[in-house]
């Protein structure tokens, strides 16, 4: 079989030495073990192995198509978490919350430690909005478990997808608790990135946005002037992080293994 593996959740361009590196130490970690990974990480659908007639489930249902049928060089991340060849990705818990779960298996989970709202497998996100002379600085995360909200109801929102635990769910989470929902807000905008809620917001175009713990600080590392017009306002309670999986239709024997190395590795840089 020729797999595949991708880590495409912090996979910026600024940030794609590092992620390379991650994934050679575990790709020599699997090799080590009789499992025959992948030299490089999939980057586009053209990575794909092709499945004709659509990827299908158990039962012969279909569940995502043929990467061969998709633009090439686009990278539909459904098809890749739901593709069997799938050896290592790296995924949100919202789309596993959301469908996903019966075709993946859970390998491991990103670590937030040393950064600002992460605590081992658990991330916070910032509440960020535009910097306005004379602001107060940022907030910091409580220790508590309980989020920081500022005053939200009559604003706009930008959020990466509605699918995505940290940028949209685990406000939909706390503001529940508060008995309280998106519709408080007077507009919420799609962007596709947090990058991009980033730019909307400092644009003016949105009023605040969540931005996931790291994503917030590869923001401030390799796009500062965006950040330095920027502060954080809030942050939400923790969530589990993003974790590590395999396909689901790998042999036992296969997912034990990459099991076993994800659980010995230290992502470089990450």
């Amino acid at each position: 079989m020729n797999f595949v593996a991708a880590l495409p959740m912090y996979d910026l361009p600024e940030e794609r030495a590092a992620v390379d590196a991650a994934w050679h130490q575990l790709r020599d970690a699997l090799r080590q073990r009789g499992i025959p990974a992948p030299q490089d990480l999939a980057r586009r659908n053209a990575d794909l192995p092709a499945v004709p007639g659509g990827i299908r489930d158990a039962s012969g249902t279909l569940i995502a198509p043929d990467p061969a049928t998709l633009p090439p060089e686009a990278f539909d991340l459904h098809v890749l978490w739901r593709h069997p060849a799938l050896l290592l990705g790296e995924t949100c818990w919202g789309p596993l919350d959301r469908g996903l779960k019966p075709f993946v298996h859970v390998v491991a989970q990103n670590s937030y430690d040393g950064l600002t709202g992460g605590d081992g497998p658990l991330y916070r996100s910032a509440i960020v909005e535009r910097r306005h002379a004379g602001d107060a600085a940022d907030i910091s995360p409580a220790h508590a478990a309980a989020p920081i909200l500022p005053p939200l109801a009559g604003r706009r929102f930008a959020f990466n997808a509605p699918d995505s635990r940290s940028g949209y769910l685990s406000l939909v989470r706390d503001l529940a608790a508060r008995g309280a929902s998106m519709a408080l807000f007077s507009r919420t905008i799609q962007t596709g990135s947090h990058l991009s809620s980033l730019h909307r917001v400092a644009q003016g175009a949105a009023d605040l946005a969540a931005i996931d713990c790291r994503s917030w600080a590869l923001a401030q590392r390799h796009h500062p002037s965006l950040a330095a017009g920027l502060r954080v306002t809030g942050w939400t309670s923790p969530s589990t992080g993003l974790p590590f999986i395999c396909s689901a239709s790998l042999p036992e024997d296969v997912r034990r293994t990459v099991v076993q190395a994800a659980r010995c590795w230290q992502p470089a840089s990450r």
